[in-house]
């Protein structure tokens, strides 16, 4: 019996050593780049020196108005108020202080009436963080705002109304028009600019450096070119092309192939195409291009670039060409389909080439 419970006790660390080699093996979790570098104090906001500045303002006094951030994807809306969040808070507090709702979530009329009230009318208990107290209101971020109804919009103002000693909101859209007036009256507006080539350059090549990356002298200029001013593009752009590549050089091609840009010959080729006047030529290259991968909405991205300089078109040709691209990328955006959109745009294109003075 004796020896029974000696070899049970021995055969404790064996067993406890292998769940530790078991633990240790776990390969640590792989953070997104954009997540990684996001900004996490205000200060860290790449050019919005006037949001910055007003919040920097609001932050030294703890008294913070309702926000309504606007503009492009990509250029630090989520990111600011999460810094200005972590600055008020502090990263423990901001669980039970701040509510995030985004896009993916359900954001109807029914989860304003319930969950936002209720964390809305939630007590504000007295807290520190380092040192200091917190401001005695909680927040509430709902991002990608001109996503949501327009029965939740009005039902949201009468609880920002009812709540605004003990809450603070902070709607975040890509669209200002999309917001209902009465909600835009209760908030104060910021527009976030397109991020300059300068910032975009500067901040890719500190991540690029953070990360040990070998960049042929050209890669932080086509990223810079293809993302458009998104910052989240451009850092996504260059995580992707940094594990396709691994250990070896990443090359400039390698983001074209990742942005999935239309090479330019190709372009080139589809406006040749038009000069021909044939409808079974155009035919043969649209369906070619989309068989390739390409996608239409690419396409109109860059010929948009392209038709806009180009000298053999008057300003009037220039203009139906761009009216046309107008109706095809709501079109795209509503679900059309890609062949015959692309083919409606050439066809308008041909037409303007060969057959108007």
């Amino acid at each position: 019996m004796e020896a029974f419970l000696l070899g049970q006790v021995k055969s404790k660390p064996k067993a406890s050593s292998k769940a530790g080699k078991e633990v240790s093996s776990k390969p640590n979790r792989q953070v997104p780049w954009v997540e990684k570098y996001r900004p996490k104090v205000v200060d860290d906001v790449a050019h919005q020196e006037e949001v910055v500045a007003v919040l920097k303002k609001s932050l030294q006094g703890a008294e913070l108005p309702n926000l309504l951030f606007y503009g492009p994807p990509g250029t630090g809306k989520t990111s600011t108020i999460l810094a200005v969040a972590r600055e008020l808070f502090g990263p423990e507090l901001m669980k039970s202080k701040v509510l995030e709702l985004n896009a993916s979530d359900e954001r109807g009329i029914q989860v304003v009436r319930e969950k936002v009230k209720n964390f809305a009318m939630q007590a504000v208990g007295n807290s520190s963080f380092n040192g200091k107290m917190c401001p005695p209101f909680k927040i509430i971020i709902l991002d990608e705002a001109d996503s949501m109804t327009t029965s939740a919009q009005a039902a949201l103002r009468r609880t920002m109304e009812k709540e605004t000693k003990t809450t603070r909101f902070c709607l975040i859209c890509n669209y200002i028009s999309r917001i209902i007036e009465p909600l835009t009256s209760r908030c104060s507006k910021f527009r976030f600019k397109p991020l300059s080539s300068d910032i975009l350059t500067s901040r890719l090549q500190v991540i690029a450096e953070g990360e040990g990356l070998h960049l042929s002298p050209g890669v932080v200029a086509e990223i810079v070119r293809v993302s458009g001013g998104d910052m989240r593009k451009a850092i996504t752009y260059l995580q992707s092309a940094a594990r396709l590549r691994g250990e070896d050089t990443v090359t400039e091609e390698d983001i074209r192939e990742i942005s999935g840009c239309i090479p330019e010959e190709m372009l080139d080729g589809l406006l040749a195409t038009c000069h021909k006047d044939s409808h079974e030529k155009l035919e043969l290259f649209v369906k070619d291009l989309l068989l390739d991968g390409y996608s239409a909405s690419q396409a109109l991205e860059q010929l948009h670039d392209k038709v806009v300089v180009m000298p053999t078109l008057t300003d009037k040709q220039k203009s139906v060409i761009s009216e046309r691209m107008a109706l095809v990328g709501r079109r795209l955006m509503d679900g059309g389909d890609e062949y015959l959109q692309l083919m409606d745009l050439a066809t308008v294109i041909m037409h303007q080439f060969c057959h108007v003075q």
